[in-house]
């Protein structure tokens, strides 16, 4: 799985999917092809301005579309950029949706484990750091107790 989401889209890839798809802008609405293939290249990209920006074309593909497959594939994308992104909910969400409509896919299993194992982590982290937190500042409120007394 981490190989699949630390996978990058060549700059020259990119570059050629973004033209395309402003060309089409310019000419009025782009083709869902055009918006579709300039989406995942933005999900793959490093900066993640990119990214949210890929997934927000995605959200808007998924809602126009009549077409099934490409439904399913913009779900699957959403997932992985959001967990790109360590929006590891939304990526859940989008999973479920995902899985939904083709329960047996391997890949998007492994990466809802994988976006459920994060968000597990990282609400550890998380507590762990607010209860250090709590320590320290109970350490200090205990001291400033302890000099007032002198």
């Amino acid at each position: 799985m981490e190989i699949i989401l630390n996978d990058t889209v060549d700059p020259k890839d990119l570059r050629n999917f973004r033209h395309q798809y402003e060309d089409q802008c310019g000419r009025g609405v782009p083709s869902e092809k055009a918006q579709f293939e300039y989406a995942i290249c933005l999900v793959r990209s490093k900066p993640e301005m990119d990214v949210k920006h890929g997934i927000a074309l995605l959200e808007d593909l998924c809602k126009r579309t009549h077409d099934s497959d490409t439904k399913r594939d913009c779900l699957y994308y959403l997932a992985l950029g959001n967990t790109r992104i360590k929006f590891y909910e939304a990526a859940l969400r989008y999973c479920d949706a995902f899985l939904k409509i083709e329960p047996q896919n391997h890949q998007v299993r492994d990466l809802q484990m994988h976006a459920k194992k994060k968000l597990r982590n990282e609400g550890l982290t998380g507590m762990a750091i607010v209860g250090g937190a709590a320590l320290a500042i109970g350490g200090l409120i205990g001291m400033g107790v302890a000099m007032a007394k002198k």
